[in-house]
This record gives C-alpha cells, structure tokens and sequence, in this order.
C-alpha cells in the first residue's frame, strides 16, 4: 500500500491537474462508465463536526475507493486547523486490496474548485466579465484562483456575512491583477459569473439579485437542509449538477425539488454538456446554475492521479499492509 500524506501533496497536484480530473469524471458519469455510491453524511454530536462518505467507481479510469471526512467548524479557532479533514482511500478493483492511502484535505480543496471552473468553462458566457464571491473562506480563494483562469475577467466582487474576511477574496484579486469591490448581496446583479461556497442553511442569494445571462456555481450544498440560494433561482435557470441524485436530496436543488417548484428531470449532469450530449448554454441571455453537491468520484480522480505521480517521484510511502 502507499501512502501520500497532506504534507506531500500540494507539490504534486496543480490545479490544471485537478481541472482535467474532474472533467473526465463527470464526462465519464454522464456516460454511464463511473457511478458513485450512495453518501453517508451526518452530525456525530461532538463539535457541531459533520461526519460522512463519499464513494465510487470508475470503470474508465479504474478507480475504486472512498473518502471518509467531513467538517470541524470549531478547528480554525480552537486549533490552528482547517475545518474540513479528510482522507481518500484507494483500493485495486481487480483484487479489492488495498491500493493507497491519501491526505485529502487540499485535494478537496483542490477537486471543489476545479469542479466550479469547469462549469465555468461549459456554461458561462464567453464575454464574462465580472466575477462575484459568496463567501469569503478558505475554500473561496481556492474557488476564485481556478475560476478566474476560464474567462477574461476584468473584476472581482465579493459578499461575506463577515466582511472582514473579504482579504482573502482581496488577495487572490490583487494576485490576478484585478480591482476587487465588497458589495451588499444586491450588488451580485452586476456579475456574469457568481460562485457561493458558504456553510449556510438559510437562501443567502435572492432571484432578484441575479442578472439574465448570469452563470451560476453553487458549491457549499452538500448535506441534507443546507441551502445558498432562493429556490424560485432554480425555476429561473437552466439547472446542471455532477450528481443528479445527490443534487436533489443534499444539494441545492432539494428545495427547489421538495417544494414542487421543479422535478429531477429538471436537473441535467454537466457531464453531458461536456460529452455534447446537452447543449448547456443556448442564449445569452439564459441563467445557468451548477449544483455542486461534490461526488467521491471526484476525489478518487484526483487522489489516483496524486498517487500515480508520487510513485514516479519516489515520494510515495510504500508499506506492507
């Protein structure tokens, strides 16, 4: 077995890696060649921690395997910690053994970003030029630098609930050479492309506050009664999700679905636009909305990846197991 631990991957998994990852992931989902296992996600009762499983299997990239992990919310304050902990478990699908053990907190970072910019690069508009934040976390500046390099952006606007934490957003701006501005939510109106990677469980996001021709990433939504954006936002959309199951029971799209507003046929897997099977955007004037619930699939493809370039390296750690 090998192990790759946390320290070791950010030198080994660039955030063009990731991208080309998660791409074929979801074109391999939407053709019928991968599938992921059913999620397990739930609050142990211990530190408010979110606790889960995500699983699957790709029979084009032969990857087999979970990641166990979830959300600490108290771990930046109380230790020094980021609040998202994981591990990615690779197994060999020919035998069932044991392959490789994986750090997997920046490859989830690394995977939730690129998962957005490949929306970004099916769905928004060519001429998008200005992009919009909601929120303001570790994730987001992740979220923002993948994003940023699928369009010619010439702004950066950002939205927190604590506006102190906009620097991040400032930063990574400030990096690409770009004028950042913190608005109100109504200031949203003025992007083309808007990305929420909050931990709410309230509708931050109004229908009204977002313009025609506005491409959509919404990407904290990953449990059941989570919740970025106003439901009547998905009736105004054209609606695309890497899971369709998932998007409709713990993504953003189990409101809009619970309420009646639309129905899982409603829903299309963004792998199908990659693969030319759905049309994606059609006018410019059309909102399109990625639900990214974040599927195992996606870890195990950047995890495979990581663990293939490790062994090349020497880096790997290589125990009997």
């Amino acid at each position: 077995m090998y192990i790759v631990p946390e320290r070791a991957i950010a030198d080994l998994m660039t955030r063009d890696a990731a991208f080309d990852a998660v791409e074929k992931v979801f074109a391999a989902m939407a053709a019928g060649d991968a599938y992921n296992f059913p999620v397990v996600r739930e609050a142990i009762g211990h530190e408010d921690a979110l606790y889960g499983f995500k699983g699957g299997f790709d029979r084009a990239g032969l990857s087999l395997g979970l990641k166990a992990g979830g959300y600490w919310p108290n771990n930046l304050e109380k230790r020094g910690l980021i609040n998202h902990q994981s591990t990615v478990f690779l197994f060999d699908p020919d035998t069932g053994k044991v392959r490789a053990m994986v750090g997997g907190n920046l490859l989830t970072a690394l995977r939730t970003a690129a998962a957005s910019s490949v929306s970004i690069k099916h769905l928004a508009r060519e001429d998008a030029k200005v992009i919009g934040m909601i929120g303001a976390g570790h994730q987001a500046k992740f979220q923002l630098r993948a994003a940023l390099e699928q369009r010619d952006f010439d702004k950066v606007i950002g939205w927190n609930l604590h506006p102190e934490m906009l620097l991040n957003l400032e930063e990574v701006a400030t990096e690409a050479g770009l004028p950042f501005e913190a608005v109100e939510l109504d200031g949203m109106r003025a992007a083309d492309v808007i990305i929420s990677i909050t931990s709410s469980f309230d509708a931050i996001l109004k229908a009204d506050q977002v313009s025609p021709g506005t491409h959509i990433a919404c990407m904290g939504t990953d449990t059941k009664g989570k919740q970025e954006v106003d439901p009547q936002l998905l009736v105004r959309a054209t609606v695309f999700t890497d899971e369709v199951a998932q998007s409709t029971s713990i993504g953003e799209a189990q409101h809009a679905v619970a309420q009646g507003l639309i129905g899982e046929a409603d829903v299309a897997q963004l792998g199908a636009v990659i693969n030319g099977a759905h049309p994606g955007r059609t006018s410019a004037e059309q909102i399109t909305l990625f639900d990214g619930t974040g599927v195992g699939l996606q870890d195990l493809a950047v995890a495979a990846s990581v663990v293939e370039l490790a062994v090349k390296k020497g880096i790997a750690i290589e125990v009997d197991f």
